[in-house]
This record gives structure tokens, C-alpha cells and sequence, in this order.
């Protein structure tokens, strides 16, 4: 942060406000180095009609009940399914304009079948609430269904397998934004070997990974759990000036000082 001392003072008792508070600090680490650099330019894609675009919320609801029931629940593409208590569909708004994709289920996302609720969807949850929405505005999600065991990252065939549910998902709901969390997310979904580090604070267009889906507006950040294990003025700055970028986009008024955002009306 540059500028005036006092602004950067507002600045900071904005960001631990918004983002929380030193009482989450875990055991200090250094932070990765971060790169800030401009996304490659890149060429405006043609969209092509997806499955959703023309669905109402009803029906985009009950499409994403029916891939969630008849197709996911029973799943058994990969050696996770094995191994899992549920498997963990998303939630909650069918119709969001918004969609958070994460990484994997863990521990406790894998005992209730719902997505981030441990510590990293305590904080999720701020962080949506900051942009002065709730978790019933948006959609959240992981790239894979089920838990790998330990908490480690997905292999390939576990991610390879969920991959088709991801699209599917993304082709019903047709946001207008999706912000990834973390680097196997924006990875997979970009299509990349760019880091986080790079890709974070930079727009991108999601590829042509189905109908309906090329050009969609993507927001790399950096995962919940990464803000926790490096929780520092820094780190939550860039998140928030993240998030910030994606409100712009959606029409969401920045918060004032005792103020609240202006949530947008969802898309039809």
C-alpha cells in the first residue's frame, strides 16, 4: 500500500474488518513472494449457447439436482469414491452470478456433504459477506467431488474424473464471474502453468472448455486456507483488492465507511 499514513491506516482497519481479525492468526509463516504482473493479452472469444443460458432458475435448479443425484452421488470413477463419507455437489444459488470454485473437499466438508465449511469457509464466508452478499447469492464448488484422503491434492485421474461434473455445473449456472481459489483450481480451469502468484489480481477469460462457457470473466485469488496459514495485512489486502475487482465487475457499490455494498439483481 502507498499514500498518506492515515489513509493507509483506514485502509488496513478496512481490510481486518472486512476479512477478520488477529484472532485467527496462526503460527506465523513467511508468505510465498508474489508477482504482480498483467494477464497475456488475450482475444475475445465467440461465446456459443450453453445448456443453461436458457433455463430459468427453476430449471437450472433441478438440472443441478438431477446431475447431483443420478450422476455424482453414485460415482465411482476414481479410488475416492472409497474412501469418502459424501461426496460434495455445491451450493446453494443456481441462478448466481457469482461462482467460488475451490480445490477438494477436507475433513469436515466431507463428514456434511457441504462445501467449505471448516475454518477456510469461516472465512469464505466473510469474504462474501464483504462484497455485501450472502452464501445463498452464489454458487460454491470444488473441481473435485470427494475428499482425497489426508487432505492431499487431487491426482490427476481424481480430477480428471470430477472434470465433466465441473463443466456441467458451470454450463446450468452460466455466471457471469468465477473466482478460483487457489492454484490447482485457477490451473485447471485456465488451462495453465502459471502460478496463483502471477495469476492472481489479473482478469482471465475462461477457455473453450464447453458451450456456453468460453469468455466467462475469471478472478484468481488466493485460497482461504492460504490466507490462514499466511495471515497478514499483505495477503488479505490482495484478497480484498481481488474481490473489490469482481464486485466492479458485477455492479456491486464498494463500501463506504459505515456502509454496505448494493447487491446487483442476478442475471436472467
Amino acid at each position: 500500500m502507498q499514500g498518506n499514513p492515515t489513509d493507509i491506516a483506514r485502509q488496513l482497519l478496512a481490510i481486518e474488518s472486512l476479512l477478520g481479525s488477529a484472532e485467527f492468526v496462526p503460527a506465523k509463516r513467511n508468505p510465498l513472494p508474489t508477482l504482480d504482473i498483467p494477464a497475456p493479452a488475450q482475444a475475445p472469444v465467440q461465446a456459443q449457447a450453453g445448456p443453461g443460458e436458457n433455463l430459468s432458475p427453476e430449471q437450472k435448479a433441478h438440472a443441478l439436482a438431477e446431475l447431483d443425484a443420478k450422476e455424482i452421488r453414485g460415482c465411482k470413477k476414481c479410488p475416492l469414491s472409497k474412501t469418502r463419507t459424501h461426496t460434495v455437489f455445491g451450493e446453494v444459488n443456481p441462478n448466481a452470478d457469482l461462482v467460488f470454485v475451490g480445490e477438494a473437499p477436507g475433513a469436515d466438508e466431507d463428514a456434511s456433504g457441504r462445501p467449505f465449511v471448516g475454518r477456510a469457509g469461516e472465512l469464505l464466508t466473510k469474504m462474501i459477506h464483504a462484497m455485501g452478499l450472502t452464501r445463498d447469492d452464489v454458487f460454491i464448488c470444488n473441481t473435485v467431488k470427494c475428499r482425497p484422503p489426508n487432505n492431499r491434492p487431487p491426482a490427476g485421474e481424481e480430477a480428471d474424473a470430477c472434470w465433466d461434473y465441473l463443466v456441467r455445473q458451470l454450463q446450468i449456472i452460466q455466471p457471469r464471474v468465477i473466482v478460483t481459489l487457489g492454484n490447482p483450481a485457477s490451473k485447471g480451469l485456465l488451462m495453465t502453468k502459471i502460478g496463483i502468484t502471477k495469476l492472481r489480481g489479473n482478469w482471465q477469460q475462461l477457455p473453450d472448455i464447453g458451450p456456453g462457457l468460453a469468455g466467462i470473466a475469471v478472478m484468481p485469488t488466493f485460497h482461504p486456507a492460504y490466507v490462514l496459514r499466511n495471515y497478514s495485512p499483505d495477503t488479505r489486502g490482495k484478497v480484498w483488492s481481488d474481490l473489490q475487482a469482481v464486485m466492479a465487475r458485477l455492479g456491486l457499490t464498494l463500501p463506504k465507511q459505515n456502509g454496505q455494498p448494493t447487491k446487483t439483481a442476478e442475471h436472467e
